[in-house]
């Protein structure tokens, strides 16, 4: 996937979200999501912050943090839940079109959008069909990189097979599964590993 390609898809996915969002009851803001202690409407404040910052706030506002990436999102989710789950909807919809995001390769941003809205719809019980091109781009980066998320750490020793595109990856006992639900494991998730088979999912349920 090319570089240039990955803010348009960025912005079509946070639509598509917003709209899918759109169509859920207040009470369903509240329910967990796959991202581990963070509520529905936690991950959408945090991707509304994410699309706010830029490399010359970050370093910033971390110090002012006391270097903690947790204590600055933390932060960061209570200034951008709004005072309701439509204010909450509506932070997020005035960043759709944002290029803005913490220092990192564009690779980051597009795995921050779709792994977030995927931690969002499987705890609400919504389909959505990701964009092939973009899922692989970003398997490709997190199989290669330890960058916060400790992808390529995770998954070393394992054979990482999807099911559903041409995509493979690493040696050792086999994970397979659909492409995004491989992408969810590598990023730590460990609600999807029944949905994958293979003698690998046992060593993936033993890392962090």
């Amino acid at each position: 996937m090319a570089k240039a390609t990955i803010w348009p898809v960025v912005h079509a996915e946070r639509k598509a979200l917003a709209a899918d969002l759109a169509g859920i009851g207040d009470d369903r803001w509240a329910v967990p999501s796959l991202c581990s202690q963070w509520t529905v409407r936690d991950v959408v404040a945090h991707m509304t912050a994410t699309a706010k910052i830029s490399p010359a706030s970050f370093f910033p506002r971390l110090v002012g943090s006391g270097f903690s990436l947790t204590r600055l999102q933390k932060k960061d989710i209570a200034a951008n839940r709004g005072s309701s789950p439509s204010e909450a909807l509506s932070l997020f919809e005035s960043v759709i079109t944002s290029e803005k995001g913490p220092p990192g390769p564009p690779e980051t941003n597009l795995g921050e959008t779709l792994v977030h809205a995927n931690d969002i719809r499987r705890a609400l019980g919504i389909p959505h069909d990701y964009p092939t091109d973009a899922v692989i781009t970003i398997a490709d980066f997190y199989k290669r990189s330890n960058l916060i998320i400790g992808g390529k750490r995770r998954v070393t020793g394992v054979t990482l097979k999807a099911t559903d595109v041409e995509w493979s990856n690493g040696s050792g006992p086999e994970v397979s599964g659909p492409i995004m639900t491989l992408v969810m494991a590598m990023t730590g998730r460990k609600q999807v590993l029944d949905e994958l088979a293979g003698d690998g999912v046992a060593v993936l349920r033993q890392r962090p």
